[in-house]
């Protein structure tokens, strides 16, 4: 079973965005310019990673386990 995940990492500030928009950046885990974290590729991740793209920079990785 493969299991693909996305690497995020937040490139602006979140300073003068509405609190939505920083709670989005909360739950992917986000917090402060230069930080990254790992999520699964999943709708629910790819629906926050689209209401804050002007914030973030995504990069897609393939990990294959158990093949």
């Amino acid at each position: 079973m493969s299991e693909n995940t996305i690497t995020v990492t937040q490139v602006r500030s979140s300073i003068g965005s509405k609190p939505k928009t920083k709670g989005t950046l909360r739950a992917l885990g986000l917090g402060r310019i230069g930080k990254t974290n790992s999520l699964p590729d999943r709708p629910e991740i790819r629906g926050m990673i689209a209401r804050v793209p002007h914030l973030i920079t995504v990069t897609e990785s393939a990990s294959t386990k158990g093949e």
